[in-house]
């Protein structure tokens, strides 16, 4: 695919929403484009129809599923959860509701850049290890599903008690983050944080979940290797692929256009098709039935009773599994996700504002963004998600795809996620995905995850031994330290129990102690800017100058800071927009783009600039 072609998602009167360029950089109409903006659809600024808004909302939010699901699918066991997928599939209507709050209170107050917000894999490792201390690892009774009654006050108490000490430790973890944020401590961070902390911190992320991974798809490696294949197919082998769909037009009416099926949705599809092979299996008795044989947890009809059980309608709210619980083991674990979180965040940010044809985020935009994904984690906390919310990468490379980077979409897709969170009966539907199913999208995707955090190393000189040193090192520690104290964890013992703990959860944690050796070694051993990549990664993050275009994309909307609240002190916040005189002819911050259409069914400008 060149640079701006897209998949027609839904064409509108037939030109409306397609971009073909030809070989001299000019749209086919005679256009002349400049390099960013005019290979957009529509951009940040502007405001596509209501209906292309809902569709594409709900792309977004296909995009993240995997993502969203996979979280509280992956908490289950460490939750005593395994044998209860209805309230499997509340963890999941949760964590669509809390994203969903945390998605438009990041496009109205954040960075306003249109980036969804989701659970966040590095919150899972600390997570992982802080209940897998004595303390809090599962009764062997509800590990036997016979012996599991899941409507008992004893099992609610065993669950709940862990997800509540997983709300304390995200909540106050997420203070952290809310200061770093809005203190602006992130800008000073980023000078010592480089891509040889960022690559072991986000590998180190995936590579310790392959035992989980592995399990899950061991139950039925037939129906795992079978989602894996398909998963392949479409998002690498088909994806180029131009399926004929049914559009209705307002001039053509019902017609078929093109549109890149297998690119934008392969793990729906390789999901859909797997769930529906294990069906025909269970239908047909191909699958055991006895619950101890190999291959009976591909059976469909294992949770069959959760749909039927689950409410249709459900709203989470704050402490609905009680007031959370705080110990300093589980805050420090997560504050090493939380850095993590942040510094991936950073790197969304100018990545998503290069794909909407955007100016570089300046620094009271950046560190307004940490800032609200702080206390985007505060209320998925609050809320029970079992986990945080972050910038979502998948959903930035969509943006690359549909070529359509309006944060009106975003907006839509944020209203999405809250009425997936109300309906109970979404969540019910993937609780009761196959476990083999859910073990090959695990393989696909962690892998996927752990190359992401490799490829930060294109920055740094590999060929200097200096650089393959303390990326291998950072690497190979983080995965021989942890496995080392979860098998010895007796002979850590200092005989002060918190400090036990916590020392233990730290430790455990693969991307604490890869990223923290990564981050020692690269700045104590000597070595130059370039060798390390800094310089290359500093002109990637170079500061945007205070333009008028720079206030209109990431100025706080309705006027606040240019036409309200401008009082001389807020120059000194750090996350405040700074204040420009504007002439006459400028564009005001709220103000919304109109347009209107000639009889040939072309848009035409009428208020603000537009990129169509």
């Amino acid at each position: 695919m060149t640079s701006c072609e897209h998949p027609d998602f839904l064409q509108q009167d037939d030109n409306m929403f397609s971009c073909q360029v030809d070989g001299r950089g000019k749209k086919k109409d005679g256009q002349p484009g400049s390099p960013s903006s005019s290979h957009l659809a529509y951009g940040i600024l502007d405001v596509p129809p209501w209906y292309l808004c809902i569709l594409l909302g709900i792309q977004h939010f296909l995009t993240a599923l995997g993502g969203l699901v996979a979280v509280p699918l992956i908490l289950a066991k460490e939750l005593c959860l395994q044998h209860d997928p209805l309230t499997q599939s509340y963890l999941i209507s949760t964590i669509f509701f809390a994203s969903g709050i945390c998605t438009l209170l990041q496009v109205f107050f954040g960075v306003r850049l249109p980036i969804l917000q989701g659970g966040t894999f590095g919150f899972v490792a600390p997570s992982l290890a802080m209940l897998s201390l004595p303390a809090w690892k599962c009764p062997e009774w509800t590990l036997n599903a016979s012996q599991v009654n899941t409507s008992s006050p004893e099992f609610i108490e065993e669950w709940q008690k862990r997800i509540r000490e997983l709300q304390g430790a995200i909540m106050v973890a997420s203070c952290v983050q809310i200061l770093v944020g809005f203190s602006g401590l992130i800008g000073f961070l980023m000078r010592f944080i480089g891509p040889l902390t960022i690559a072991p911190t986000i590998s180190l992320v995936a590579l310790p979940l392959f035992s989980s991974a592995g399990n899950n798809a061991g139950t039925h490696w037939g129906v795992a290797a079978m989602t894996i294949f398909l998963i392949v197919l479409f998002s690498q082998y088909l994806k180029n692929v131009a399926v004929p769909m049914p559009i209705y037009g307002r001039e053509k009416k019902l017609h078929t256009s093109k549109f890149y099926l297998f690119q934008v949705f392969p793990v729906l599809l390789s999901l859909c098709i797997s769930w529906l092979l294990c069906f025909v299996l269970t239908v047909t008795n191909a699958l055991p039935k006895d619950p101890t044989a190999y291959g009976y947890q591909a059976r469909t009809d294992t949770k069959a009773n959760v749909l039927s059980q689950a409410p249709w309608f459900r709203f989470p709210y704050p402490g609905q599994w009680g007031l959370p619980t705080i110990s300093p083991a589980g805050v420090f674990g997560i504050m090493a996700g939380v850095i993590s979180s942040m510094v991936e965040s950073v790197g969304d940010y100018y990545a998503c504002a290069r794909l909407v044809g955007a100016p570089p985020p300046p620094k009271h935009a950046i560190n307004r963004g940490i800032g609200i994904e702080g206390l985007g984690c505060l209320l998925a906390g609050a809320w029970g998600s079992g986990n945080g919310t972050t910038s979502y990468s998948e959903n930035v490379g969509a943006l690359g795809i549909t070529k359509v980077g309006s944060r009106m979409v975003i907006v839509a897709a944020g209203c999405v996620l809250l009425l997936m969170g109300v309906f109970g009966k979404i969540g019910a539907a993937f609780a009761t995905i196959p476990t083999p199913v859910i073990g090959g999208m695990f393989l696909v995707m962690f892998g996927v995850i752990a190359a992401v955090g490799i490829s930060n190393l294109q920055y740094v000189d590999m060929n200097s031994s200096r650089n393959i040193f303390v990326f291998g090192f950072s690497i190979f520690c983080g995965l021989a330290v942890p496995n080392w104290v979860n098998k010895n964890s007796e002979k850590l013992q200092t005989g002060i129990l918190q400090l036990d703990q916590v020392i233990q959860v730290l430790l455990t944690t693969d991307m604490f102690v890869g990223g923290f050796l990564g981050f020692l070694l690269d700045n104590t051993i000597p070595g130059s800017l370039e060798e390390r990549g800094l310089l290359t990664w500093d002109q990637i993050y170079e500061e945007s100058e205070e333009t008028a275009k720079v206030s209109e994309v990431y100025g706080l909307p309705c006027g606040i800071g240019t036409k309200f609240c401008t009082s001389s002190y807020t120059r000194y916040l750090p996350f405040w927009p700074k204040l420009e005189h504007r002439g006459r002819a400028e564009v005001g911050a709220c103000q919304l783009t109109l347009y209107s259409q000639d009889s040939s069914g072309e848009c035409l400008k009428v208020a603000t600039e537009t990129k169509m």
